[in-house]
């Protein structure tokens, strides 16, 4: 596993849960306004070993909950699966970020018990997806599949957020991003913070009152909308 970080304690990363959060190296986005743009395209050089993260594990049982495992995208590492089972074998419950490239993957370690609770982001509409990711194009059937998947089975709880920012999201666009996802459960809206650390540049963050236009809009689509982070 390529690890690159480690927070130690987090009470509002996993819902319910007192947790670490372990963040994997790489992603296969390149989102301007990701606020971990060293973990995504730096040089890999890690805070935390894989050894001195499981002897951490070790050390907070009965403590923490919960581990996040997050990125970049935690499904590009091809040794996921089995890091997954050994932080299962310690006892604690895992909450999974992803961007929902690798539908099977998800899939599988769904279906296998190896994580708790899954956080999907949704970009944005499927006909702005690839501009918001960075890319040229994007053929959007993945993020489809893995959307349908979370929404059908009823192993593991799963949220889908969007990250809001001014320069690729508007209240217009909630509607179709609605049909997208129609019938989740759980959805966030989340407030776009500029951490100095970005890929791109002069990115903004929308007032709350627009937020909570957009979450209006989105209401019909979805049982449970909310605000994440909005001041």
């Amino acid at each position: 596993m390529k690890l690159i970080g480690l927070q130690k304690m987090t009470v509002l990363d996993f819902p319910g849960r007192v947790a670490c959060i372990v963040f994997t190296f790489g992603c296969n986005f390149r989102c301007p306004f990701c606020h971990n743009a060293s973990l995504v395209m730096g040089d890999g050089e890690s805070d935390v070993s894989e050894d001195e993260f499981f002897a951490y594990l070790k050390k907070r049982q009965g403590i923490l909950d919960g581990v996040v495992v997050t990125g970049g995208e935690p499904l590009l590492q091809k040794d996921i699966e089995d890091f997954l089972r050994k932080i299962k074998a310690f006892g604690y419950e895992i909450k999974l970020d992803t961007n929902g490239t690798f539908p099977e993957k998800l899939k599988s370690i769904v279906n296998e018990g190896l994580v708790d609770y899954v956080a999907m982001d949704i970009k944005n509409t499927p006909e702005h997806y690839a501009v918001t990711i960075g890319k040229d194009e994007f053929d959007i059937d993945c993020i489809r599949e893995s959307v349908d998947f979370l929404i059908n089975q009823d192993k593991v709880e799963y949220e889908f957020r969007t990250t809001v920012v001014a320069q690729f999201h508007s209240e217009e666009m909630m509607d179709e991003i609605g049909e997208f996802i129609k019938g989740a459960k759980n959805y966030y809206l989340q407030g776009f913070v500029d951490s100095g650390d970005l890929i791109g540049e002069n990115m903004s963050a929308l007032p709350k009152a627009n937020m909570q236009k957009m979450a209006d809009r989105i209401r019909p689509y979805v049982q449970n909308v909310n605000l994440r982070g909005v001041n």
